[in-house]
């Protein structure tokens, strides 16, 4: 069962939120945010990347680093661009993008519950990245930024969370990217009482975004507990914050793929190749959009094209076998192209539906790279079939959006 409980959450006031809170730290470059935070000394950046404040920017792992930043979180709290509030207690989160809002309850999960597989993750992790986000928590003694979990929608949970929205946001504005954030307090103590008690009745909770984020959490507080002669079980370091939205309230979009040449074969051999595997037809000269699962499009020399998947290519009974990143990975990419490591190969580039085919377009066009494959977004039903049965994605799977800022509420670990 989902074990969480409300905390004393560390916010910016509300006249300066917008100054404070950032674009997690994994979305952009050093270089990116140091631009973006340039004349703002409130910037998270200056807590989540703090190589931005060296003259001649470090690299982000070294020592001084991470220094810098327990040393700029001390700034914050001492300055009041932070203030812990008196009470503990659960958040409203609400993203609006393209009309669409959703709403999430920020909580504190239980280390023990990604430990023993009651939060289900669907992506492998990288040590040296955990490693990375570990020293970072550790340091700063704090989740600084949230991770993001997926819940099966829960009626009484949506009365709560209607009823808590009704009222005013503690926080309500529109970042640069078009995205609304908005975001309100939960203190009534019959509302926190029973969030934690309906959320105690929820077997699993689904790890959307954040995989190293929550790695990092869970290890840090298990390193803390194992490290405490005294420890009980219900110290701060025992959970880690996240931000829980119901599952069909969330859109995956597409994540696609560009190849930098042919694999020695010509356009025509190329497109020779596929017809094993596809039926193919030519689209004319604008990239479109695939139609559905098993639907893909790829663009080359000036043309796109169609592809349908024939049958015996996939398994609707295989969780991972259905998957359309599958298909393209197997019959396209190491069969034909010959890239068999999506993590390692250096052929092979990743663009997140956010941007756009016209950006896939782009770099084709300017002969950056041969072959742009846009694939069909994941459900949210993949995503938890895979995960209830124990699979792992294959990399660069899934593209949430929109993305989570951070610096709206910092959970401290004691």
């Amino acid at each position: 069962m989902a074990r969480i409980k409300p905390f004393k959450g560390i916010r910016p006031p509300k006249s300066i939120v917008q100054e404070v809170v950032s674009r997690p730290y994994d979305v952009l470059s050093s270089l990116e945010a140091k631009l973006e935070a340039e004349g703002n000394e409130k910037s998270l950046y200056r807590i989540i990347k703090p190589e931005i404040d060296f003259e001649e920017m470090i690299d982000e792992h070294h020592p001084d680093v991470y220094e810098r930043a327990i040393e700029n979180f001390n700034k914050f709290q001492e300055k009041g661009w932070l203030v812990e509030d008196p009470e503990e207690y659960y958040y409203v989160y609400a993203q609006t993008m393209n009309g669409k809002t959703q709403y999430g309850l920020v909580v504190c999960s239980h280390v023990d519950d990604y430990m023993n597989g009651n939060i289900k993750k669907h992506e492998l992790t990288r040590r040296d990245k955990e490693e990375d986000r570990m020293k970072h928590v550790r340091i700063n003694n704090a989740n600084i930024e949230p991770v993001f979990f997926a819940y099966p929608d829960n009626k009484k949970l949506s009365e709560i969370v209607s009823k808590t929205v009704s009222a005013p946001a503690e926080y309500d504005f529109v970042a640069a990217d078009g995205v609304g954030h908005h975001f309100w307090i939960i203190n009534k103590k019959d509302d926190i009482k029973q969030i934690t008690e309906i959320f105690g009745g929820i077997p699993y909770l689904y790890i959307a975004d954040g995989h190293h984020r929550s790695a990092a959490a869970a290890l840090v507080g298990a390193e803390k507990a194992k490290l405490n002669p005294n420890h009980k079980g219900d110290e701060e370091y025992n959970y880690f914050m996240a931000v829980c939205f119901p599952d069909n309230q969330l859109n995956i979009i597409d994540y696609n793929r560009l190849v930098k040449d042919l694999n020695g074969l010509s356009a025509t051999e190329f497109l020779k190749k596929l017809e094993t595997n596809f039926v193919v037809e030519e689209k004319g000269p604008d990239i479109v959009s695939p139609t559905g699962l098993h639907n893909f499009s790829i663009y080359l020399d000036g043309k796109c094209y169609s592809l349908t998947a024939k049958k015996g290519t996939y398994d609707d009974n295989d969780p991972i076998g259905v998957l359309d990143v599958t298909i393209s990975s197997k019959y396209i990419l190491e069969e034909i192209l010959g890239i068999k490591d999506l993590r390692s190969d250096k052929r092979i580039d990743f663009v997140g539906g956010i941007r756009g085919l016209e950006e896939l377009k782009k770099r084709v066009d300017n002969d950056e790279m041969k072959l742009a494959l846009a694939l069909y977004p994941v459900t949210m039903k993949q995503l938890i079939d895979i995960a209830d049965t124990g699979n792992i994605m294959p990399p660069k799977t899934t593209w949430f959006e929109p993305k989570l800022r951070s610096g709206l509420v910092i959970h401290k670990l004691g």
